[in-house]
């Protein structure tokens, strides 16, 4: 069967999702249940807080993704969860729910790598072209990953500190701004100007890894010495300038990974992919008729959701790889 009805799970961090997705193209119904509002208070993601409130909204997004879509159990043909990586508390829920419906209707269990997924959000608005490239850019990921052929991915470049998203996070922190840090920093630099030279690590000439760490902490000490000289901090200038040299690194990696690699297409995918600057940066880098087609999602298949989890399995159904019941959540799981 090439055309598979899924029901694919994610809950590899705050977001409860289910989706029904057939033959990874096209989607019957894509539900989300945020934890926004509950971890705002915390200023971050609190993983016990987290796993506890997937197993309340479990039942009930699965339900809404069965009714939406219009089918039954019995018209699917597999069921797909997030194994990893993720929050080992929160993967548990949805592998646990999965397995637990397999088995009551004797379904395939497809096992799905979260990165996979925000890759394979493209196969969701576009056909991917091999070789290809993808920037997974998120809270917890800042990756550079090259597919010579479907289902084959290599990393060639990744963090070696702080992802990209959580260097947001705690620069927004810093300036006092409510959680999730990317949104609010993406606004403010909308209103701002690049007037703080902040520093570019570029690393090795022949490198595609990235580092914010040193960013990160320039950032915290320009205000920290702003504060202390009792200066007035322009949070919209801090927030362009932060921001400027964050997506210089991404653009200037990807074009460079692209151009080596050979690829067709560049995929940028994960949360910080819904950016205004980087989404902006990179289509004039990449312009439509050049030689490397860009492909973006929409900002709702950017943020974790199990719409892409359900076209990453896919992939996993026609490399007739199925998961026994002894799956667990795997919270370091590498990508291959």
């Amino acid at each position: 069967m090439s055309n598979p009805r899924i029901l694919a799970i994610e809950t590899s961090c705050d977001e409860t999702a289910a989706a029904i997705v057939e033959g990874g193209k096209t989607l019957l119904s894509n539900v989300v249940a945020s934890q926004i509002e509950i971890h705002k208070r915390f200023g971050g993601v609190v993983p016990e807080v987290a796993s506890r409130h997937h197993v309340e909204n479990m039942t009930a997004v699965i339900e809404e993704t069965m009714s939406s879509a219009h089918v039954t159990y019995e018209d699917l043909d597999a069921i797909a969860v997030t194994e990893g990586p993720g929050l080992v508390g929160a993967l548990l829920v949805g592998v646990n729910t999965a397995k637990a419906l397999a088995y009551a209707h004797q379904r395939p269990l497809l096992p799905v790598h979260h990165i996979a997924g925000h890759i394979h959000a493209a196969d969701l608005i576009a056909d991917i072209k091999y070789p290809a490239m993808a920037l997974v850019v998120s809270g917890g990921h800042t990756s550079l990953i090259y597919m010579p052929e479907r289902g084959e991915y290599e990393v060639i470049g990744e963090t070696r500190d702080d992802a990209v998203g959580e260097a947001y996070d705690k620069v927004a922190r810093t300036l006092k701004l409510p959680y999730p840090g990317g949104p609010e920093i993406d606004r403010l630099a909308a209103n701002g100007e690049v007037t703080i030279d902040f520093p570019r690590a570029w690393l090795e000439a022949d490198s595609y890894d990235f580092s914010f760490s040193g960013l990160k902490s320039s950032v915290l000490n320009y205000i920290h010495n702003a504060n202390q000289r009792k200066e007035e901090v322009i949070q919209e200038n801090v927030a362009a300038s932060f921001q400027a040299s964050v997506v210089d690194v991404l653009v200037e990696r990807a074009q460079r990974a692209v151009s080596a690699y050979q690829a067709q297409q560049l995929i940028v995918t994960g949360g910080v992919a819904a950016n205004h600057a980087l989404r902006e940066a990179m289509g004039k880098t990449f312009p439509n008729d050049g030689d490397v087609e860009l492909v973006i999602p929409p900002l709702s298949l950017c943020t974790d959701n199990a719409a892409m989890i359900g076209a990453a399995a896919q992939v996993v159904w026609e490399k007739d790889v199925r998961a026994g019941y002894d799956l667990n959540g795997q919270p370091g799981l590498a990508i291959k």
